[in-house]
């Protein structure tokens, strides 16, 4: 229970249905230790008293776990440690992968409870071979199934999205008819951890570093202006450059190795093909050759028809119908088929990309 809408009402349908439930906040780290204020994110002192209110409301225990050394290790540092290589990560997967339906659900089985219940929008449903799917939500412009692919059979089964008919509307309504303070309480935005989006400030106060400027280059190599360190760029930019050009200029790649950021026309964005490892299959096991499914790289970003292939070591080859255009590696590809997640990994990187092909 995060102290928002959404875990409180998917708390209140469980305990409707006749579950025993306790409602849990996880204590993921120490706003001020972030550079946050703490009433301006979640995992503040509010949110905290919002559960708790919420879980008085209910008759439900409510307890606080700490699993900051969990968040830092599996999530703040990869975060920072996957800018530093020049890729643009997605900490809300891997707080899931890591955190939510791994450390919790730990904790869940020692404390001997069958479930951990999120308030995610998106459906788990059982098929007629005992295999459990993970579905999208029936609300597709409120649909979280991208985050949650990483979820094996195992976590499966042992966790609920009660919310995952219903439109978030509905969600509200519930809370209002409860009496929750937090029914009209507005979705937190961005990085939990990150203070107003500024990914280059945090990590620079995070890690006591500065980054060096290095040279922006054209597709030829020709030095064509200066950077103020890679961390402060993610593929596809165009704002921010600080370059004068007769069209505009978007970062197509960054070079860790020689600190340069090479900028090109809209078009180098575009590719057919990409890569991604650190693969799961939500469906259950790996698929035997070529498979067709509707490939997603971004949560905001509409499907697409592809052929996925396993390549040898653990990675995946994805080749689009149509070019698309680059998201930049360290972002998920996650693959549908209908409305089932079949599967997804990390998007690999570019330069790499370009050799295996």
């Amino acid at each position: 229970m995060s102290g928002g809408v959404d875990s409180s009402v998917a708390a209140c349908l469980m305990k409707e249905r006749g579950f025993d439930c306790i409602g849990v906040t996880m204590k993921l780290f120490s706003n001020e230790d972030v550079g946050v204020d703490r009433n301006d994110a979640c995992c503040s002192l509010k949110d905290a008293d919002d559960a708790r209110d919420v879980a008085y409301r209910l008759g439900i225990p409510h307890y606080v776990f700490n699993f900051s050394e969990d968040f830092k290790r599996e999530v703040i540092r990869r975060f920072v440690e996957v800018y530093e290589n020049g890729d643009t990560p997605n900490p809300c997967i891997d707080c899931n992968r890591y955190i939510k339906f791994d450390r919790l659900l730990s904790r869940a089985r020692e404390l001997e409870y069958d479930f951990v219940v999120t308030g995610h929008y998106a459906r788990i449903e059982r098929d007629a071979g005992g295999r459990f799917l993970l579905k999208k939500a029936l609300d597709g412009a409120k649909d979280q199934s991208y985050f949650l692919y990483s979820l094996t059979q195992e976590q499966l089964a042992h966790t609920s999205f009660p919310l995952g008919g219903l439109r978030k509307k509905e969600v509200r309504e519930i809370a209002d008819a409860h009496g929750f303070r937090n029914a009209q309480k507005r979705e937190s935005q961005d990085v939990c951890f990150v203070r107003d989006g500024d990914y280059a400030h945090f990590i620079e106060e995070y890690t006591g570093k500065s980054y060096e400027p290095g040279n922006f280059i054209d597709v030829s190599g020709n030095v064509i202006g200066r950077h103020r360190g890679l961390i402060r760029y993610t593929i596809g930019q165009r704002r921010g450059l600080g370059i004068s050009s007769t069209r505009r200029l978007y970062v197509c790649d960054k070079n860790t190795e020689d600190n340069t950021a090479t900028l090109g026309g809209e078009e180098m964005l575009y590719s057919k093909v990409l890569f991604a490892e650190r693969l799961a299959w939500t469906a259950g096991s790996a698929p035997n050759g070529a498979l067709r499914v509707r490939a997603k790289t971004g949560y905001r970003r509409p499907e697409r028809w592809a052929t996925v292939e396993r390549i040898v070591p653990d990675g995946l080859r994805v080749e689009f119908d149509e070019p698309q255009r680059s998201t930049g590696a360290g972002q998920a590809v996650v693959l549908y088929d209908g409305d089932v997640v079949v599967g997804g990994g990390t998007i690999s990187r570019s330069r790499k990309d370009r050799d295996m092909l």
